[in-house]
């Protein structure tokens, strides 16, 4: 039986590289995964470009060994969301190939999630697990995989692995600007950002306070500076009227907040740059089973 699973990537209101604490929203840019249990005992992993599929590959032995079952897996992708962005595709995908692969396994053994310590919470740990084995993330990514599985808003203590504050949010336009170019998050430099880190608190207790277009923006700059990206890009969506604009994860993509009377002048500021603009809006769904 196929379990077709959608999951949203997420944008950054604080980056938790610093501090081990941060803050993400999910957003309608999504990957899909189909997972398929298959009479042999090969895990079949395949993506649309070809792309590296260890994460997906460790996603599945992960889970078939707290089920603690050999089983054959095929998992596929297909995804709207660009991957190695600061847009938490890597998040998007663990959280997606670890619930299909629960799902298909469920039908088949009968076996409840939850007894085997696979509730939510379980979940979102797991995806985290396997992307740190993986590599593909620095801090384990807490902030991003919560709310890209939960949706809405999360502000979370990643060492901790604890939410501190979830919520759905209701913003206006999420406009998404993305140089041509990739950046992976493990090939950021760590020592740089760690040296943010009293500044990065100050963002962090703004978006504690609710103050969340204050902690994107601010958090933004900080870790410009420290990664070499242009501020320029947030600052002339900015002077365009957006609500808030900065940097996403460990970049290369930039967020702006806008409201349908701005949009249109922060996408013309941003034209003078290489590279596209996305215009989206903010996932309060999370990882979802779409078919069964």
């Amino acid at each position: 039986m196929n379990v077709k699973v959608k999951s949203p990537g997420s944008a950054t209101v604080i980056n938790a590289i610093s501090t081990g604490c941060g803050s993400a929203f999910g957003i309608q840019l999504y990957i899909t995964v189909e997972a398929e249990l298959t009479s042999n005992s090969k895990i079949t992993c395949k993506t649309e470009e070809d792309l590296d599929t260890s994460l997906m590959q460790i996603c599945v032995e992960n889970v078939l060994k707290k089920f603690q079952i050999k089983n054959g897996v095929k998992v596929k992708t297909e995804s709207n969301l660009p991957i190695a962005s600061g847009l938490s595709s890597s998040s998007a995908t663990s959280n997606a190939v670890v619930l299909a692969t629960i799902h298909a396994l469920i039908d088949a053994y009968e076996i409840n999630p939850n007894n085997i310590g696979l509730d939510d919470m379980g979940i979102i740990n797991l995806a985290v697990d396997s992307s740190l084995q993986a590599g593909v993330t620095i801090t384990g990514a807490f902030d991003d995989a919560s709310a890209s599985y939960l949706g809405g808003l999360t502000i979370t203590n990643n060492l901790q692995r604890k939410i501190i504050r979830r919520d759905k949010w209701n913003e206006h336009n999420i406009l998404i600007y993305m140089p041509d170019k990739k950046s992976l998050t493990r090939d950021a430099d760590v020592a740089r950002m760690k040296l943010l880190a009293p500044w990065v608190k100050l963002a962090f207790k703004e978006a504690l306070k609710g103050n969340i277009h204050h902690a994107l923006t601010l958090n933004g700059f900080l870790y410009c500076t420290a990664l070499h990206y242009n501020p320029d890009i947030a600052l002339d969506a900015l002077e365009a009227g957006a609500i808030a604009a900065g940097l996403s994860g460990t970049g290369p993509s930039f967020v702006a907040i806008a409201d349908d009377n701005t949009s249109p002048l922060i996408m013309d500021a941003w034209k003078s740059y290489p590279g596209k603009v996305i215009s989206t809006k903010v996932d309060n769904q999370g990882t979802k089973v779409i078919n069964i």
